[in-house]
């Protein structure tokens, strides 16, 4: 039995895998910035310089702070590149500009019927991401996908953070599944490096975010475009 044959849950990254990461996220990198920066806008571009984000163009660095980091990592990041403010100060800061950045944020398709479609094919479905779990489910109240989701771990969930494995281990532990039976599915390094220090059976990369081909390739076992490509990669259950 092949391993997409295998597998019976799949794990979500949210930004840049659910949601287009520069529609969603590069406004909000600016306003972390300047809120870090406290209003200074050169202080803000050399900030957004140090944690991966080009201030000019926008492009982000594959698997730094700002692709790849949780709040408290980008705010320590933010700290040591000239922010005046406490880390945890900027950390709730941040943690409530994300949450309400939910609201603004450009899903990759439409979320509730690809959901609900994975679901009537009987897979388990989780969402691990570096954000905060308040703006995890705020985003899957937003797009209609809470129904279907049997798991939501965020940094601040209690599962620790990526690369760590306990994200996946978590979401094993909600749906009685082995860490064989899961695919991980994410834009970045931290993502399927998660996938690989848990033994999940695939990890999958996706373009939708701030990872390249070539910067994802050699930690996954398929490279796609966007998150749809899975639905004929996977093959349905009860065929298994």
């Amino acid at each position: 039995m092949s391993a997409e044959a295998k597998i019976r849950g799949i794990l979500f990254d949210k930004d840049g895998t659910l949601l287009d990461y520069d529609e969603s996220w590069l406004p909000v990198n600016r306003e972390l910035a300047r809120i870090a920066a406290e209003g200074d806008a050169a202080l803000a571009d050399h900030l957004l310089a140090a944690c991966g984000m080009d201030p000019v163009t926008g492009h982000i660095v594959p698997d730094s702070l700002l692709a790849a980091g949780n709040t408290h990592q980008i705010a320590q990041g933010l700290v040591a590149a000239g922010s005046k403010l406490d880390v945890i100060e900027l950390t709730i800061k941040l943690d409530n500009l994300f949450a309400n950045a939910a609201e603004f944020s450009v899903p990759v398709t439409d979320l509730a019927a690809f959901f609900g479609r994975l679901r009537k094919r009987g897979f388990k479905l989780g969402i691990a991401s570096s954000d905060n779990e308040r703006s995890i489910r705020q985003t899957a109240q937003r797009f209609g996908i809470s129904d279907y989701v049997d798991y939501i771990a965020g940094y601040d969930s209690g599962f620790g953070s990526k690369p760590e494995p306990g994200m996946v281990l978590g979401f094993c532990a909600a749906t009685g599944l082995q860490p064989e039976q899961i695919a991980m599915v994410g834009d970045n390094n931290h993502d399927l490096h998660m996938g690989r220090n848990a033994k999940t059976g695939l990890t999958i990369a996706v373009l939708t975010g701030t990872g390249s081909r070539e910067s994802l390739s050699a930690s996954a076992d398929h490279v796609f475009d966007d998150i749809t490509h899975i639905e004929a990669l996977l093959p349905d259950l009860q065929l298994a």
